[in-house]
């Protein structure tokens, strides 16, 4: 059990790296800041970094996803609950990859693990209320704040820049956006990385093969592991959500680029540093609706719609897998 345990949790981990991280190099592609090439190893050796890291330095939103379900006492049936909750991330998350969806596998993981324990443990124990306010107010946090950080920054930039020549600023921004696009990728891997760390160790708790009464603290070796996945994962592309997020949701150059990825890194960093999970999706999308409001073309309403239906979407259907695959697994496998 152990070994299908392992194989479901790095397997979300892995579609994780392909489906999030492509967010956080879409602009400098799309801008041809970039090579796709370049782009993704740069996302890669980030994403890597980011989980290193953030992991050595505040494993807070490890410590979050891991309590934030109660699965009842019964240890074999907590672990089928938990796999069937690792193994609705991969459905959802695959089928929207396919579909261009840049979605969160974050919030569909919390979802997914709500609905499980409800099915494991029918109870309103079974929900850890205190962490799903961490996780209401990264929502909150991440999408309208950032939105509106990075429309006020771009126009701040447009100022500054308004008597410079246009070639010789694109130009600096261009290297500028290298930064950025860097700096989004680390705090994908900051973020991300933990949160399925977290589950892992909870995993291993019903093993019987992590103390719970222990102060919680994340093994060197499993944040080597996960980082190690995620790049992985990472490397694989996604140019389906690339296109979507950098080249159909509004018109990108590199100064716009630039303020949108600065935006979304700041508020990142800041709830990485406060141990509240936070979809880096959300941040980044929302950052180039925001950079979207000033520019002639303005931002797709059509392709935010898709992105708020794949949203609102999420935390629904993956309950709903999660407690339909909690209760057959149970049935079959008890």
């Amino acid at each position: 059990m152990e070994i299908v345990f392992s194989i479901l949790v790095f397997s979300v981990v892995l579609v994780n790296g392909w489906t999030d991280a492509p967010s956080a190099i879409a602009g400098c592609v799309c801008t041809r800041s970039l090579s796709p090439r370049s782009a993704l190893i740069l996302a890669a050796v980030c994403n890597f970094l980011g989980a290193v890291i953030m992991a050595l330095i505040r494993p807070g939103v490890a410590k979050a996803l891991y309590g934030i379900a109660d699965f009842g006492n019964d240890p074999k049936v907590a672990l089928l609950s938990l796999c069937s909750a690792l193994i609705s991330v991969v459905i959802f998350s695959s089928v929207a990859a396919v579909l261009g969806l840049p979605t969160s596998e974050s919030h569909a993981l919390i979802a997914a693990m709500s609905g499980s324990a409800l099915a494991s443990n029918p109870s309103l124990d079974a929900i850890s209320f205190a962490e799903w306010r961490s996780v209401i107010i990264g929502i909150l946090v991440s999408t309208l704040p950032v939105l509106i950080l990075a429309l006020l920054l771009y126009r701040l930039t447009l100022r500054i820049f308004s008597d410079q020549n246009r070639r010789g600023t694109m130009r600096y921004f261009r290297r500028v956006q290298r930064l950025s696009a860097g700096s989004s990728a680390f705090l994908h891997g900051a973020q991300d990385s933990q949160k399925f760390i977290g589950v892992y160790m909870l995993g291993l708790s019903f093993l019987g093969k992590y103390d719970t009464a222990e102060n919680f603290s994340i093994p060197a070796y499993l944040t080597l592991i996960f980082a190690i996945i995620m790049t992985l994962g990472t490397a694989l592309g996604g140019s389906k959500i690339i296109k979507k997020v950098g080249c159909e949701l509004t018109e990108l150059d590199p100064l716009s680029s630039s303020a949108a990825d600065t935006a979304s890194s700041a508020i990142l960093g800041v709830c990485s540093f406060l141990g509240i999970p936070t979809a880096t999706t959300h941040a980044k999308t929302c950052a180039m609706m925001g950079v979207g409001l000033c520019q002639r073309r303005s931002t797709d309403p059509k392709v935010v719609a898709e992105l708020f239906c794949g949203w609102l979407l999420t935390f629904p259907v993956c309950a709903l897998l999660g407690f339909l695959f909690s209760r057959v697994s149970i049935y079959l496998f008890t």
